[in-house]
């Protein structure tokens, strides 16, 4: 599938002309609902297949993306930089760059796999965020590490963290076109906290997949950072599915990645061998999924506007000064 021009009579809305036979008409969408922001290539939407943790399941992504014709923007990990040796991290890699697609790798530590018992509590304790020195350190090792091994993306679950990520970019001490994704598991859920994520040095913002349409319209009036939702989400961020929206999500949440996931699947974080049936099956049913959502956008003439593989980069976003010292008086 490549990239296609938005249709001259617009994309039609589901069962729209046999519903209207029967009195049932759809309402006309508002125009003022619709982005005015797209992707530096002027693209609106790109697409992600999340999960994927290791070389091994990284090739069954595209093996099962060839079959399927499921262009992929980015590929995206969870277990993280620490679980992964550098061999295995190279030839991550080299098997994106060999497909045009951006690797993404999480950063660790974080709190729910910390020894602290806050996490486990039904208020949920400081959740995934890096708690103390030592775990924040440990997330800029990995960020250190990631880059020195060609990765280019970095999954970021703490605003500390992202916030030291940025001015180290900033400084020079990360690559420039270093860019980082917050996590779906921290995502902001209102404009206000979605522009301080921007702010903080985020390059596109996970926000949770419960959020309405009209949310996604009151965020993009303060914010063009690009968004990541899940069109299906797994079953730890709620087990929503969202096909019928894809349209609509791009309409108003432009520039967005549309993330495939897939509901009613064991999580597999940590990433090890013992769990390697299940983390190449769900790998290939990802992908399906996809080319599901892939398939329902044609159908409806909305696939126009998708950005061409290879691009990555989110275009001038608005940050907070990167040299202020968070020790100052």
């Amino acid at each position: 599938m490549t990239a296609a021009s938005p249709a001259s009579s617009g994309p039609r809305r589901p069962a729209d002309a046999a519903l209207a036979s029967l009195g049932h008409a759809t309402p006309a969408p508002d125009p003022a609902d619709a982005s005015a922001h797209t992707f530096p290539d002027g693209g609106t939407w790109r697409t992600e297949i999340p999960s994927v943790e290791g070389p091994e399941a990284l090739a069954t992504v595209f093996k099962e993306a060839g079959r399927l014709d499921v262009p992929i923007h980015r590929i995206s990990q969870g277990s993280g930089v620490w679980m992964l040796t550098d061999a295995e991290i190279t030839e991550m890699v080299e098997c994106c760059a060999e497909r045009n697609a951006e690797l993404c790798l999480f950063t660790g530590p974080r709190g729910t796999w910390d020894i602290g018992a806050a996490t486990r509590s039904d208020s949920g304790g400081g959740g995934l965020r890096a708690r103390g020195h030592d775990a924040v350190a440990g997330c800029v090792e990995d960020a250190l590490r990631a880059v020195s091994l060609g990765v280019k993306c970095l999954l970021v679950a703490d605003e500390g963290v992202l916030w030291l990520l940025n001015r180290l970019r900033a400084r020079g001490e990360l690559p420039a076109d270093t860019t980082f994704k917050l996590s779906a598991l921290v995502g902001p859920v209102n404009p206000a906290s979605f522009a301080v994520y921007e702010q903080l040095g985020a390059d596109s913002i996970n926000i949770p997949s419960d959020l309405t349409l009209e949310h996604l319209t009151e965020i993009r009036r303060v914010s063009r950072a690009p968004m990541d939702f899940y069109v299906e989400a797994p079953d730890d961020l709620g087990g929503y599915v969202r096909l019928y929206d894809a349209a609509e999500l791009i309409r108003r949440g432009a520039p967005i990645y549309l993330k495939f996931g897939l509901s009613k699947s064991p999580g597999i974080y940590p990433y090890g061998a013992q769990l390697r049936d299940v983390a190449l099956g769900s790998a290939r049913e990802r992908v399906r999924r996809g080319r599901l959502v892939l398939d329902l956008l044609t159908r409806l003439g909305a696939d126009g506007g998708m950005s061409p593989l290879g691009s990555r980069l989110p275009g001038p976003l608005r940050r907070f000064t990167a040299d202020a010292d968070l020790l100052d008086s």
